[in-house]
């Protein structure tokens, strides 16, 4: 009967019980800077480590603000291919060396395409920001990336 008590009080209060529920760890998060022609550019980064938060990406978000990127950290230098399936923004992806300099950039993706979107050089991460970025703050192939991952940094 006590135990009962305990659950229904407990029940009544508005707390429910997790018994056997483990919790997901929330994504990494950092600052990560450009130095570009024209100046340096800070952006707030939530970091893909796992092979689901880099499958996930930016999948199903209606905005993308100014400042805020994902970063996709593949841990080793090697060929990557993005797409844009279920992605409902378009997005700059910026593929980024181990040194930290940037390779390439894709530029304003089409949205929801299964088209493949290739790095062209093995690199160790993936920067994607809101489409259009690159162009408004100047950024180019050749710039450096600051982040502790890079080994430029």
């Amino acid at each position: 009967m006590v135990r009962q008590s305990v659950l229904l009080l407990t029940l009544a209060l508005g707390f429910v019980p997790l018994l056997g529920v483990t919790s997901v760890p929330a994504m990494d998060k950092g600052t990560l800077e450009i130095v570009t022609k024209t100046g340096i550019r800070v952006f707030n980064v939530d970091v893909a480590v796992t092979d689901e938060e880099r499958e996930k990406g930016l999948m199903f978000r209606t905005d993308v603000p100014d400042g805020y990127g994902m970063l996709f950290d593949f841990k080793q230098d090697q060929l990557v291919t993005m797409w844009m399936k279920n992605t409902l923004v378009s997005l700059d992806m910026i593929f980024i060396r181990r040194d930290g300099t940037i390779a390439r950039i894709a530029e304003n993706t089409e949205i929801k395409s299964e088209h493949i979107i290739p790095s062209g050089e093995q690199v160790r991460a993936v920067l994607e920001v809101a489409g259009g970025t690159a162009k408004k703050y100047g950024i180019a192939p050749g710039d450096k990336v600051g982040y502790p991952i890079f080994n430029g940094h």
